[in-house]
C-alpha cells in the first residue's frame, strides 16, 4: 500500500510529460498556422492589387480633354559678341561694288561784283553751292559787302583772290603772300567766317614756281586751288554758248572743278551749265577747309 502510495507521484510526473510535450507541439502548430496564414494573406492582397491595376493599353490619337501642358524652352546664355559677329560675317549678303561718286565744284573769280546777286539767285533756284574767289579791292566797296554776307548765309564759301590781281605785285614783288592775308582778313570781318583757301590769279604756275613764296603759303597756313577745266569765259562775251562747249569738252573725271568769273556772259549761260552736269550725274560741292584736297599746279603738297 504504501509502496503503491510511493510510486504515485513519479507515475503522475510521468503522465505530466506527455501532456507537456503535446502542449509544445500544439502551441507549436498553432504559431505555425499563424505564420502561414499571415503569408497567405499577404500574397493574396498582392495578388488583388496587381490584378486591379490597369494594364497599359496604348491611347489613340485622339484629341484628349487635358490640356496639353509643353514645357517652355528655357533662356540660354546668348554666345559671346565675338562669335555672333564671326557667325553674321558669314551670312551678310556681299554688298555690290558701288559706282565712284561724281562731285563737281563751280567756283567764281574776281568778285564781288554788280553781278554777284544775280548769281546768287541762279545757284538758289537751282540747288547749287558754289566756291567764290573775291578781289580785296572789291571786297572793300560797302555796297557789295551785302552780296558776300548773303552768299555765306546761304552756303557758299568766299576764298581770297589777292587785293590788285597785279601780276607784277604778286609774283614779281612777291606781294603775293601778304596780299592774300589782308584779302582774307577782309572776309573774316564782313562776314565773321575764316577762310583759308585762295586763288592764285593767273593761276600757280608760272607765278608760284618760286618755292620760297610756296614755303611762305604754308606757314601761314593758307590752300591753294587752281582747276580742272577752264571755261575761257573771261573771253567769250559775244559768244557765250562756248562756254558751254569749253565745259563740255573739259568734264572727264569723277571729279571736277571749274573755273568761271563773274561775266555777264558767263551769268547768261549758267542754267545750261548746271542742267548739263546734273544730266551726267554730277554732284555740286562747295569748298570746305576740313575737307581740303590738294589742287595745284605746282603740286606742291603742303598746299
Amino acid at each position: 500500500m504504501n509502496m503503491l502510495h510511493q510510486q504515485d507521484p513519479a507515475k503522475k510526473k510521468r503522465l505530466k510529460r506527455p501532456y507537456f510535450v503535446v502542449l509544445l507541439l500544439l502551441l507549436f502548430g498553432i504559431g505555425f498556422f499563424v505564420g502561414k496564414s499571415y503569408s497567405a494573406e499577404e500574397l493574396l492582397s498582392a495578388s488583388s492589387e496587381s490584378s486591379t491595376m490597369p494594364e497599359t493599353v496604348e491611347q489613340p490619337d485622339e484629341p484628349s480633354d487635358v490640356p496639353e501642358i509643353v514645357e517652355e524652352p528655357k533662356e540660354s546664355t546668348p554666345p559671346p559678341e565675338s562669335s555672333v559677329d564671326a557667325e553674321s560675317e558669314g551670312t551678310e549678303p556681299i554688298a555690290e561694288e558701288q559706282p565712284a561718286k561724281k562731285v563737281v565744284y563751280l567756283t567764281f573769280d574776281d568778285g564781288p561784283s554788280n553781278w554777284t546777286e544775280q548769281f546768287l539767285d541762279v545757284l538758289q533756284q537751282h540747288g547749287v553751292k558754289a566756291t567764290f574767289f573775291m578781289q580785296g579791292g572789291n571786297l572793300k566797296k560797302q555796297h557789295l559787302q551785302e552780296s558776300v554776307n548773303r552768299a555765306v548765309q546761304e552756303g557758299h564759301y568766299i576764298g581770297g583772290h589777292s587785293m590788285t590781281h597785279n601780276y607784277r605785285k604778286l609774283y614779281t614783288e612777291h606781294q603775293f603772300v601778304p596780299e592774300m592775308i589782308e584779302t582774307l582778313n577782309l572776309i573774316q570781318e564782313i562776314t565773321g567766317e575764316t577762310s583759308h583757301l585762295v586763288r592764285a590769279p593767273y593761276g600757280s604756275a608760272p607765278g608760284l614756281k618760286e618755292e620760297q613764296m610756296r614755303t611762305q603759303l604754308a606757314n601761314a597756313h593758307i590752300k591753294i586751288w587752281d582747276w580742272t577745266i577752264d571755261s575761257k569765259d573771261w573771253e567769250l562775251a559775244s559768244n557765250p554758248s562756248q562756254i558751254v562747249r569749253n565745259i563740255q569738252n573739259g568734264t572727264t573725271s569723277d571729279r571736277e572743278v571749274i573755273l568761271m568769273h563773274e561775266k555777264k556772259q558767263t551769268l547768261e549761260v549758267l542754267p545750261r551749265v548746271i542742267q548739263y552736269l546734273k544730266e551726267q550725274g554730277y554732284e555740286f560741292m562747295v569748298y570746305e577747309d576740313t575737307n581740303h584736297f590738294m589742287l595745284n599746279f605746282q603740286n606742291d603738297a603742303r598746299l
